[in-house]
């Protein structure tokens, strides 16, 4: 979106008109009154960021400097069915409208040389073809020849041969060219391009956590009851990179993964689906945090491809968004319901979305922070365990120091008694 600049005057404390003396004689352009400092400057309007893919899937691209535009003749058909519808139709009218006056024109032109044109009123003379008195007679007969309707009025006689041969050609030649624009416009009627206007995409796209983890996301759904046969979704991101050599890349294209590893890209697209990017290391929004997503210029290309059941056709719907349409710390409103018997969509809240609670740091730094925790939760619970064990260590050897010293004593006072009993024994031997 583009933002509009403030917009500050320049008007000096003394206007240079008056300080020059009269003013001039005619009225000064916008450019050189805003530099003199007569009249404000009004903001400018940044010019926003050029699309590569529209909303509506129609691509930004046009091939200039094509030399080799034989190539386009060589697919005749292909250049004929991508034609806008006015000028297919033109084309149309112009292929069976030509070869009608042509070969009405060759007809006339064999009467003409055979001389049926002067000899109108005799019975007795055989023409080429009967009842045919000049080019417009000439020109019906071509058309009734080349698409078979044969009214019965004019006909050809055995006796002209030149008549027999052109008569062959023209039907081959008919043909041809019945089946070639016949085939052409079929091709055309039957494109499946409208079929990809029923499949929408939300108007924005949001990035919030999801289990933990950063995700990008959208939603697409389908507004008929005929589904989309083997329908998968793809998506890219659209940037401009410079490589560790210096060569400038425009319109990179980089894939994102919306689940090719585990199948999720493949849908059964009967009531919306939310698509999912999982932003880790293999992600290009891997170190893009909120800060940053506003600063940065992008585009997301999302691509839906599958076959109508109706026809059997591969059909593709395509859209983009923007860095002003991914709203970061959103999440999409509900819009599948359960009613009597049957599950119920309201395509109104579609592309609706409220805010949730999301960090805006990158997906990098919030991993990084879970990890911390993870080495503090890992640390600690065995250090409290380690403190525990030399407690109880601690106070297992204090007992067993107070064990040993109560052994000690009990030895020293058995000594004690055993002395006193040896004393008192000798001493009652002596009397």
């Amino acid at each position: 979106m583009a933002k509009e600049n403030s917009a500050f005057p320049t008007t000096p404390e003394t206007p240079v008109s008056e300080a020059k003396g009269a003013p001039p004689s005619r009225p000064l352009k916008p450019a050189l009154a805003r530099r003199l400092g007569e009249e404000p400057v009004k903001a400018e309007k940044k010019r926003g960021r050029q699309r590569y893919v529209e909303k509506d899937g129609k691509c930004n691209v046009q091939h200039g400097n094509v030399r080799e535009t034989y190539r386009y003749l060589t697919d005749i058909f292909t250049t004929l069915v991508d034609l806008k519808w006015r000028f297919s139709l033109l084309v149309f009218v112009l292929a069976y409208a030509t070869t009608w006056l042509f070969f009405g024109l060759i007809w006339w032109f064999i009467a003409y040389c055979r001389g049926d044109l002067d000899h109108l009123g005799d019975d007795a003379w055989t023409p080429c073809v009967n009842n045919l008195n000049g080019f417009v007679s000439a020109f019906l007969f071509s058309i009734e020849t080349e698409t078979t309707i044969g009214y019965g009025h004019r006909v050809i006689t055995d006796k002209c041969p030149e008549g027999i041969i052109l008569l062959l050609l023209q039907a081959i030649l008919g043909s041809m060219v019945n089946a070639f624009m016949v085939g052409c416009m079929f091709v055309k009627i039957s494109q499946p391009n409208k079929r990809a206007e029923t499949l929408v995409f939300s108007s924005h796209a949001v990035i919030s956590l999801r289990d933990d983890r950063l995700c990008l996301m959208f939603r697409v759904g389908d507004l008929r009851n005929s589904h989309i046969v083997e329908a998968s979704i793809r998506a890219k991101l659209i940037k401009s990179k410079q490589t560790q050599e210096g060569e400038f890349l425009p319109l990179n294209q980089t894939d994102i993964n919306v689940g090719f590893e585990t199948g999720d890209d493949r849908l059964f697209l009967v009531s919306p689906l939310i698509i999912s990017h999982e932003i880790n290391e293999q992600s290009p929004f891997w170190e893009v945090s909120q800060e940053q997503l506003r600063k940065d210029e992008f585009e997301i290309v999302v691509i839906l491809e599958g076959m109508v059941e109706a026809t059997g056709m591969t059909c593709q719907a395509r859209s983009s968004y923007l860095v002003d349409e991914v709203l970061w710390g959103h999440r999409f409103m509900s819009v599948l319901s359960l009613e009597d018997g049957f599950y119920e969509v309201d395509y109104n809240s579609f592309h609706q979305t409220f805010e949730v609670p999301t960090p805006s740091c990158s997906a990098r730094e919030l991993s990084e922070a879970a990890a911390r925790m993870d080495a503090h939760l890992y640390w600690s619970i065995p250090s409290q365990l380690d403190e525990k064990v030399e407690e109880g260590t601690e106070k297992g050897e204090d007992q067993e120091e107070e064990k040993e010293e109560e052994k000690k004593g009990e030895d020293q006072e058995e000594k004690e008694e055993r002395n006193g009993n040896l004393t008192n024994a000798e001493s009652e031997s002596k009397v």
